[in-house]
């Protein structure tokens, strides 16, 4: 029967080594499991954060795009409507231009009598249908006087021969329309109450609000805009 025996102190020491290396061995080898295990997820959180970032650029980067295309339409519709309004601004004052060049030629228009005669008739005529009274007056410039008179008969006797009605026209000989006037008439009735005025002045005024839009279809054209037509 065998028996055994104690260590020796060099045998102990050797015993004790390979303890020592068994251990640091698998301390190495935790160590490296761990670190690969951190390793990994360090990378997983590197990469979600990458990715959360590049997302985070990404979506800045879109709104920053969106900020930029809003401020350009905004700056593109600024100009546009500058533009458009001096475009209307030339526009109007080309229209003013035509309006007053028209004002400057109605006074042209009592230098020629026997043209402005048969248009006085025509005024005093439309007032009188207008008025459908048996008593008026006719407010004229001064000058016109005599031409008025003989306007005034051709209106009544067209005016009673189309109505059958009779009519008694006075001409004012004390309230005048203004000498720098074109000219053209005022017919009134009921002691002034009823007032037709159909001066030169008045009736381009007139024909200005009435004939606004053709003028300005036949100047510059329909609006590119516009998708219906009467």
């Amino acid at each position: 029967m065998s028996t055994s025996r104690a260590l020796n102190d060099e045998e102990v020491i050797n015993e004790m080594k390979k303890m020592v290396a068994f251990i640091n061995q698998e301390a190495q080898e935790k160590a490296r499991e761990i670190k690969v295990k951190a390793d990994e997820e360090f990378n997983i959180e590197k990469t979600k954060l990458v990715r959360q970032e590049s997302i985070n650029i990404e979506a800045s980067f879109q709104r920053k795009i969106k900020q930029a295309e809003v401020q350009r339409k905004i700056i593109q519709s600024n100009n546009i409507n500058k533009s458009r309004l001096k475009v209307l601004h030339a526009r109007q004052q080309l229209l003013d231009d035509l309006f007053n060049e028209a004002r400057v030629q109605l006074k042209e228009i009592p230098k020629d009598a026997g043209r402005y005669r048969g248009l006085l008739r025509d005024l005093i005529l439309q007032a009188l249908y207008q008025l459908m009274d048996e008593n008026v007056t006719a407010i004229v410039r001064k000058s016109d006087l005599s031409l008025a008179n003989e306007a005034v008969q051709d209106a009544r006797k067209v005016y009673t021969e189309a109505t059958k009605l009779p009519v008694k026209i006075d001409i004012e000989k004390e309230n005048f329309l203004p000498e720098d006037s074109a000219g053209g008439v005022i017919l009134t009735s009921h002691f002034g109450r009823i007032r037709i005025n159909n001066t030169l002045e008045e009736r381009l005024k007139l024909t200005q609000e009435e004939m606004l839009p053709d003028i300005r279809v036949t100047l510059f054209g329909h609006s590119p805009s516009r998708k219906f037509f009467n």
